[in-house]
């Protein structure tokens, strides 16, 4: 009696433990992780068709368990580190463990598989974006002439900004991108805003400092770049505006400049027809907040 008792208690701790599971999710990084003899997976397709089999039994005996993006470059780096042989299950799951702490991440809440897999992309290419962002922002360093981090009162000034922003924003959903141009490579950085039945806002905290981190960076560094929303409302045309970088703050886009930014294909220039029920307009104005920063770092 006591002996199923204790399996009983087992069972029951199971369920109480949460569980990660690293998801290779190409076919490029499934032929880099076959190189182990350990990795027992010959097909990507199945080897995705059987972690979503096991993901619903992991739900359907109630227990929970987050996806994270396994790197098999960024495996090998940290198996070197650690000093452990990487054609070992126990080194993934170190791994494993190691990306649940620090790693990019997403619940499984029974999603089908071929959407969990963009999402988890874009979660990491958000994080990867925020350190990289951060990073650059730590190393601007003090001002020479005043003494105050750059990088801190980039971040302020970028979360006031923000804020102005939406304050000052039409009712109904917002969209935003952010761009900052730079070396290597441009940073794009994306903020949904919601609000709900009760005027209640709603945005992703991770989100939120992802935008904010390269909006400061664009601020920081006098790059080029803009920022560019939509807002979205029952009954109503959407409403398209935005602001470029410029001298540590934001210039207001004109109509025209929106609607041409909007109107244009990138690669080729051509002109693209406008959307049906969408008003390419000014920008409010921000206050003091629109204005770029007298202060020269």
């Amino acid at each position: 009696m006591a002996h199923t008792d204790h399996r009983t208690m087992r069972r029951a701790l199971r369920r109480e433990i949460a569980g990660t599971i690293g998801l290779v999710t190409d076919e490029h990084d499934f032929r880099a992780m076959r190189r182990y003899r350990s990795f027992s997976f010959d097909d990507h397709t199945t080897y995705l068709q059987q972690v979503e089999g096991l993901l619903r039994i992991r739900a359907a005996q109630g227990t929970h368990t987050t996806l994270a993006l396994f790197d098999p470059e960024e495996y090998t780096e940290f198996c070197t580190e650690a000093g452990l042989d990487p054609d070992r299950p126990a080194s993934r799951t170190r791994f494993t463990a190691e990306l649940a702490a620090t790693g990019a991440t997403i619940p499984y809440e029974g999603q089908a598989l071929t959407d969990l897999v963009p999402a988890l992309v874009d979660e990491a290419l958000r994080q990867a974006t925020w350190e990289y962002a951060s990073t650059l922002l730590a190393r601007l360093g003090p001002c020479p002439t005043c003494g105050e981090d750059i990088g801190r009162a980039a971040f302020t000034h970028a979360a006031d900004l923000l804020v102005r922003i939406l304050e000052t924003a039409s009712p109904g959903d917002r969209h935003l991108v952010c761009s900052v141009s730079g070396t290597p490579e441009t940073l794009v950085s994306v903020l949904n805003v919601d609000k709900d039945s009760d005027s209640v806002t709603h945005m992703d905290e991770a989100e939120a400092l992802e935008f904010t981190t390269v909006l400061a960076l664009g601020i920081a560094t006098r790059s080029p770049g803009g920022l560019v929303m939509r807002t979205s409302a029952p009954d109503t045309a959407d409403r398209v505006y935005g602001w470029r970088l410029r001298r540590g703050g934001l210039e207001p886009l004109t109509a025209g400049e929106v609607f041409d930014a909007y109107c244009t294909d990138v690669e080729s220039g051509d002109l693209i027809s406008p959307e049906s029920g969408v008003d390419y307009c000014a920008p409010p104005g921000l206050g003091e907040a629109d204005t770029p920063s007298g202060h020269h770092h």
